[in-house]
């Protein structure tokens, strides 16, 4: 990381043609994510992708340059993801209005795929509760005087969930008229409606994808999980299920634990797939439950 952190910054720096920024974000993200020792060198790389995807707060601001959409949807990609590594670090609330503020902005880009990954960044920061203030926590500023700058910080975030959760109702329903744009439209869709059902309802996003030729299975239950998996997957293309199944790094970031149903007794495999159903018949209640409370939500607000 040492050797490779320079050169890569400078890539995003000097702004070059758009496949190699993209190129440079991609492998900075990697290399950070796996040879990041502390806070401080991952922050770094987050300052580097950030004023790409705002160049307002870089340091060249004589030249404030706007990135092309597929270079701000593959920054806001990558530093999303690399993102995902701070949870287990102290975060510190206040300085996060102004950058979810901005990527709140972003989710009316007319790009779809720049709104999506705005979208992803989103529900991440909500994930770790970057939005999060105590109402109670006004009186501990420096005046002591309740009501104060904390106070306003918690009513400024309490307005951004409610934009950002109108926006992402919004977008969850987006029509595919005559003459729009329909490409990825039902990913859109299906991502925001995801994002809607976790601010409103704390419904976690789950995936699971059989490892070939393993009796393995790779399952994500939350938005860090879901966002690492979709990156390594864009990353690693073709070659994903093999380095899957062979690198031991990516073993662990997934945990990937073998699929019980392959190594139990024909017996036993009746017990455990009727357990499977079971829990599937939950999900589907779930499921149905979610709907109609968002169907009430939704005739409450009318």
């Amino acid at each position: 990381m040492v050797e490779s952190h320079p050169q890569l910054s400078k890539v995003l720096q000097t702004w070059s043609d758009a496949s190699k920024m993209i190129s440079a974000l991609d492998c900075l993200a990697v290399v950070t994510f796996v040879g990041a020792t502390d806070l401080a060198e991952t922050e770094v790389s987050l300052k580097a992708m950030w004023d790409v995807i705002h160049p307002k707060s870089g340091s060249n601001v004589g030249t404030v340059r706007k990135p092309r959409p597929p270079v701000l949807a593959a920054a806001l990609s990558a530093w999303t993801f690399l993102l995902t590594t701070i949870g287990s670090w102290r975060i510190n609330t206040d300085s996060w209005k102004e950058p979810i503020a901005f990527l709140s902005t972003l989710l009316g880009a007319e790009d779809r795929a720049v709104r999506m990954a705005a979208g992803e960044a989103l529900a991440l920061c909500f994930e770790l509760n970057l939005l999060d203030i105590s109402p109670s926590e006004d009186a501990d500023d420096d005046t002591g005087v309740p009501g104060s700058s904390k106070g306003k910080l918690f009513l400024d975030m309490q307005a951004l969930k409610a934009k950002i959760a109108g926006l992402a109702s919004n977008l969850s329903a987006e029509a595919g008229g005559k003459g729009a744009d329909k490409k990825n439209l039902s990913d859109q869709r299906d991502l925001f409606q995801r994002i809607l059902d976790f601010v409103k309802y704390g419904e976690c996003p789950e995936e699971s994808m059989k490892i070939a030729g393993k009796r393995d299975v790779l399952r994500v239950a939350s938005w860090s999980e879901l966002i690492q998996l979709n990156f390594f997957k864009r990353f690693l293309g073709r070659g994903f299920l093999k380095h899957v199944q062979d690198n031991g790094l990516l073993q662990d970031i997934f945990n990937i634990k073998a699929d019980k149903a392959e190594t139990l007794s024909s017996n036993d495999k009746k017990i455990f797939r009727s357990g499977e159903e079971k829990g599937r018949a939950l999900k589907l209640n779930k499921d149905r439950r979610l709907a109609q409370e968002r169907k009430n939500a939704g005739m409450f607000d009318e």
